[in-house]
């Protein structure tokens, strides 16, 4: 449903639907039950000043009666943000398409504690553009190539690639080079195929029985000597530390696109990426630490264009800080 009020400061308007029926006689006397507790100050001001309003933008009042509309607008306070230390980095722009290279930390859309501090509303400030909407998602923690459409006409042109799966993804993580103790040596490349499930009320993905819904192809591109690891040639244990691990550069080509479907993928196979606090072992919740960013970048992304009719690819310029 379109909302009639148009987007401010790189936000859309919050929809709320009324109750059909309830011991509340006005939408006002709703939203009090909802929020009076927060701002009831607020509330009835916003109201007075015509902030909120109904279907087809008509500001409702105080005795606005509940069963008057089904759907109301408002624009939410914003509580101040610290930003994020990281920069987006345009890649292309045309009347169609914006293509961007989001980077670790930023979440892509709007959420919970990040609002102005996501990929989505830093961008339409920044260019202007408030009809911008992405294309797909990146995981705050997964940098790389991140598609957006500038043009509401098209758009839905683009997002039947995405539903029919005609865009091909390509992704490269940092993991060790061999699986962790208790898992099966793997030769690679190799394709991961199980059911995944994730429900809103749970923070992580989880992998259950039933008919596969998710795969991936994951490739070894190269292995090098990771933190702690003996130089090729070198006894082990004559390290400092008495050891460490090769690691390695993995290709991933996700033929589906399931909540943490990569973390999940690689971490089944004994293989969790580097600063992953999620998988396979969910770590405390602790202050973002921005310089060990989770080890996943979204590399490419492919598809024909169907306006153009031609192939297209976007390249990620950036790199993983732990790929050596």
């Amino acid at each position: 449903m379109q909302s009639p009020l148009p987007v401010r400061d790189g936000v859309n308007a919050t929809r709320l639907r009324l109750p059909d029926e309830g011991p509340w006689e006005t939408a006002m006397d709703y939203m009090m039950h909802r929020w009076g507790h927060i701002d009831p100050q607020g509330i009835e001001e916003r109201f007075d000043a015509g902030e909120i309003v109904g279907e087809g933008g008509i500001p409702l009042d105080r005795r606005t009666r509940l069963e008057d509309h089904t759907f109301i607008w408002y624009y939410r306070t914003l509580p101040p943000e610290t930003r994020i230390p990281v920069e987006l980095g345009i890649l292309h722009q045309d009347e169609h398409l914006l293509v961007v290279d989001k980077p670790h930390f930023l979440p892509t859309t709007p959420g919970g504690t990040y609002i102005q501090e996501s990929a989505l509303v830093r961008l339409r400030n920044q260019l202007g553009l408030p009809d911008l909407i992405p294309m797909h998602r990146l995981d705050r923690m997964t940098a790389g190539i991140l598609l957006l459409s500038t043009n509401p006409e098209t758009r839905g042109r683009y997002q039947v690639l995405f539903e029919k799966r005609q865009v091909q993804k390509e992704y490269e993580c940092v993991s060790a080079a061999e699986p962790a103790p208790g898992h099966p040596a793997v030769d690679f490349p190799v394709v991961v195929r199980n059911r995944m499930t994730k429900s809103r009320s749970y923070l992580l993905a989880e992998v259950v029985d039933g008919e596969p819904n998710a795969e991936t192809r994951i490739e070894r591109l190269r292995t090098f000597a990771g933190p702690g690891a003996p130089a090729p040639g070198t006894a082990p244990g004559s390290t400092p530390d008495g050891g460490g691990q090769r690691r390695a550069l993995y290709r991933l080509e996700p033929h589906s696109g399931k909540t943490h479907q990569l973390r999940v993928h690689m971490a089944s196979l004994g293989l969790g990426i580097v600063n992953d606090a999620f998988y396979p072992e969910l770590l405390d919740k602790a202050p973002d630490d921005y310089t060990k960013p989770l080890q996943l970048l979204a590399r490419g992304i492919r598809f024909v264009d169907p306006i153009s009719g031609k192939p297209v690819e976007y390249r990620s310029g950036l790199e993983l800080s732990e790929a050596r």
